[in-house]
């Protein structure tokens, strides 16, 4: 999922995806842990995209102090 794919997003729409990307990070974790995940590219993709989640609900936050200023 691409940055701009995200802003089109609503908050609570980014926060739902946000708590589905960290768990299939947790499962990654385990699948690693068991020896049975095949593909630990895996790894990379979720980090970057809990991050990207991350940083477009930080730059939402920020317009919304600056509004309110």
């Amino acid at each position: 999922m691409k940055a701009q794919e995200i802003r089109e997003l609503s908050i609570d729409d980014i926060n739902s995806k946000l708590v589905d990307a960290r768990q299939e990070l947790m499962n990654l974790r385990f699948q690693m842990v068991t020896g049975q995940l095949t593909d630990v590219s895996r790894f990379k993709v979720t980090r970057r995209l809990i991050a990207r989640f991350e940083t477009i609900l930080n730059e939402r936050g920020r317009e919304v102090e600056e509004s309110e200023a």
